[in-house]
C-alpha cells in the first residue's frame, strides 16, 4: 500500500533496548525494549517508523506568567501504535529482527496483524497531507503522531528549540523565549517574561 510514494518496509524489527527517540529541556519521547517497529520508506530511503510497545511521552507545557504558572505537564503512556518521521539514523542501530514471540507479547497472532494496524495509522496520517513527490526531510526535525481516546490523532512536531504539540484539549507552541498555550479555558501568550492571558467565556444556562 502506498501513500503518494510512501510505503511500509518489508522487515519488522524490535528495539534491543529502551530508546529515547527525542529529548530536549521541553520533553522526551521514549520506547521500551522489545517495542515493535516497521519502517516507513520513500523509494529506497527510510523516512520513519511505526512503533508499538510501551512508550512514554513527557512534555513541559507550563507557561510562566506574571500571575503565576499556567498549565500542567503532559505525561502520557503510549501503548497503541504511533508514527515517527525523522530520526531514523539514530534509531536503526538499536533495532533487530522481531520474532513470533515478540508479536505475541504485543497481542498479535501474526506479523500481518501488526502490518494492518500500521497501514491504518499511515492511512489516517497521510490522508490529505502528501500532495507531491517531495518527501519528508530530516532537516524538518521530527514528527510524532499518536491516536487518542476519540480516535483522532495527536501531533508533536519538533525541530531544535521549536516544538508544536496539538492534542484533544491543548495546543502548545514553544520557540525559544516565545510560548503560546491554548486550552479549553484560556489562551496564554508569553514572550521575554511578559504575557497576555485571554480567558474564554463560558456560556451559562439559566433555568426559567
Amino acid at each position: 500500500m502506498m501513500w503518494q510514494n510512501y510505503q511500509l518496509g518489508n522487515t519488522i524489527s524490535k528495539a534491543t533496548e529502551a530508546i529515547t527517540l527525542w529529548q530536549t529541556e521541553k520533553g522526551a519521547m521514549e520506547i521500551s525494549r522489545n517495542t515493535l517497529a516497521i519502517p516507513i520508506n520513500l523509494g529506497d530511503q527510510r523516512k520513519g517508523y511505526i512503533f508499538h510497545g510501551d512508550g512514554k511521552l513527557l512534555l513541559d507545557t507550563i507557561v510562566e506568567t506574571e500571575e503565576g504558572a499556567i498549565g500542567k505537564p503532559v505525561e502520557k503512556k503510549i501503548d497503541e501504535p504511533f508514527l515517527m518521521l525523522g530520526g531514523t539514523e539514530e534509531t536503526q542501530p538499536h533495532l533487530s529482527t522481531a520474532n513470533r514471540e515478540d508479536f505475541t507479547k504485543m497481542g498479535y497472532e501474526n506479523p500481518q496483524e501488526f502490518v494492518a494496524k500500521a497501514e491504518d495509522l499511515c492511512n489516517r496520517f497521510f490522508r490529505g497531507r502528501v500532495h507531491s513527490r517531495q518527501g519528508f526531510d530530516e532537516d524538518h526535525g521530527l514528527i510524532f503522531s499518536f491516536p487518542n481516546e476519540t480516535g483522532k490523532l495527536d501531533m508533536l512536531v519538533t525541530k531544535g528549540s521549536k516544538m508544536v504539540y496539538k492534542a484533544m484539549n491543548i495546543v502548545f507552541v514553544s520557540n525559544e523565549n516565545k510560548v503560546v498555550l491554548k486550552s479549553p479555558d484560556e489562551v496564554v501568550c508569553a514572550k521575554n517574561g511578559k504575557s497576555v492571558i485571554i480567558k474564554k467565556r463560558k456560556s451559562v444556562v439559566v433555568n426559567k
